[in-house]
């Protein structure tokens, strides 16, 4: 077995110094009328107005030539002048930026500067489980750039889950999240709407919108009906009745009242609400997932009403949903006897750390979109001017620990990428919201699945 080299190599200085931003994306340069107060305009206005998508993003030019004169890193919207922790963010991710063949294909995942190790993650290999060689995956989560010296080639080697990163779906078994977590599902219905855009209505293409309809119609009525929580529905909930047969029940997954956790009635505010971590039958998981709820209202699974109703939620409880760092990636924590029970005494994951509670920068930029997209842009403003504070004398980590996000992951990588990436869009979308809109979807009209006659209809 041939032992593929642990080092990938960086850009050369000459190819740091080449424009990331035309590598990375063009700035879209949409026309769009600035008020003095964004908060006042709804963004179903603002995007009514940008009809021509992006049509003006492939014709506009790049960023000037450096980065660092442009509008994003110079922090006007901020006031001020220049920003240094912008710069070095701009700088941290050129130097981050993996070439093949002269083209830049990808970043590396984090380079700890306390650390030789270059992470890619920069583990994969073949396996064998048990002799059995393991089956050929269908994307991989992670890959590196293997260079022959000798032949002066270089190959790309793709790690399909047997290695570190591509483990991170154990999020899920190690926290105790099992069916249909909303992250799943958000991102689900988010596919299924860009498949909708992208199919064309002839051949098979008729065939798939058809199903695409049929599929959407049914998801979007059940997350919005049966995930979603409230006050009121928490008082529904509460009073359930269990052991209902009838197609008249109201407690459909005959779920116990007594088994709703107590922490919920503190942490559930009249003015709010959010889509729940997973519904299955006899079992609610009623803890507070950042990235499905936020990944919900800008793919417009969740109603206006209840976009509005998320983002309220995360301002009424500031303190435990984002701390002094931006943002829980859950709440609350699993600790005590049942962390040991649902995580296995993980070490990785003990309370408020990790996976089970931590604060990660990352998802900085999926709030501010959530923010911009309701409407709340000072409520953006707010949190990114927060995670600003810690980053760049952190060493741009990759998470926090502690309640509150206080502490350096113990066991957190330092200059994580994507932790400078969502930074860096975080404040892109703030100083010019429009570009949301290469990301965010529309609340479409009530999808409705085709309806067919049957055969004796006319008989």
């Amino acid at each position: 077995m041939k032992r593929v080299s642990s080092h990938i190599s960086l850009a050369s200085e000459a190819e740091i110094n080449l424009d990331l931003s035309r590598l990375i994306i063009d700035k879209p340069r949409f026309t769009l009328e600035r008020k003095r107060s964004f908060d006042e305009q709804s963004w179903s206005e603002l995007s009514h107005r940008q009809n021509d998508g992006f049509d003006s993003v492939l014709q506009s030019p790049a960023f000037p030539s450096g980065g660092f004169d442009s509008p994003f890193s110079m922090g006007t919207h901020f006031g001020g002048g220049p920003r240094p922790l912008v710069n070095e963010a701009w700088e941290a991710l050129r130097k981050s930026v993996v070439y093949f063949r002269g083209q830049p294909v990808g970043t590396i995942a984090a380079t700890d500067h306390a650390s030789e190790e270059v992470l890619n993650y920069d583990q994969s290999s073949e396996k064998m489980i048990d002799r059995f060689k393991l089956g050929a995956g269908a994307m991989p989560a992670s890959f590196k750039v293997d260079r022959n010296k000798n032949r002066n080639t270089e190959t790309l080697v793709a790690d399909f889950g047997e290695s570190a990163i591509a483990h991170d779906c154990n999020f899920y078994n190690f926290q105790g999240i099992y069916g249909y977590p909303i992250e799943i599902q958000a991102l689900f219905y988010m596919a299924l709407r860009c498949a909708l855009q992208m199919l064309k209505p002839e051949g098979e293409g008729k065939e798939f919108i058809e199903k695409i309809g049929q599929r959407l119609h049914a998801l979007t009525y059940h997350m919005r009906n049966y995930f979603w929580l409230d006050f009121p529905q928490l008082n529904n909930i509460y009073r359930y009745k269990t052991e209902e047969y009838s197609h008249t029940a109201v407690n459909k997954f005959n779920v116990i009242p007594d088994s709703i956790p107590d922490w919920v009635f503190d942490f559930m505010p009249c003015r709010g609400g959010y889509f729940l971590g997973n519904v299955s039958p006899a079992m609610m998981d009623f803890r507070w997932f950042a990235l499905g709820n936020c990944i919900a209202i800008v793919s417009s699974l969740a109603t206006p009403e209840q976009s509005v109703a998320i983002v309220d939620l995360i301002e009424e409880r500031w303190d435990e949903l984002v701390g002094e760092m931006p943002l829980k990636i859950c709440y609350p924590a699993i600790e005590n006897h049942e962390w040991r029970i649902v995580t296995g005494c993980d070490p990785k994951n003990t309370r408020w750390s990790y996976h089970n509670g931590g604060s990660w920068p990352v998802l900085l930029w999926l709030l501010t979109a959530a923010c911009i997209k309701t409407g709340r842009p000072q409520m953006a403003k707010r949190a990114i001017e927060l995670a600003e504070s810690r980053p760049l004398k952190d060493g741009w980590p990759e998470y926090y620990d502690g309640k509150l996000g206080r502490f350096v992951g113990k066991q957190a990588r330092k200059f994580q990428t994507w932790s400078i990436a969502g930074y860096l869009v975080a404040r892109m979308m703030l100083e010019d919201p429009s570009t949301l809109m290469m990301i965010s979807m529309e609340e479409d009209r009530p999808v409705k699945p085709t309806m067919r006659r049957s055969a004796s209809w006319n008989a």
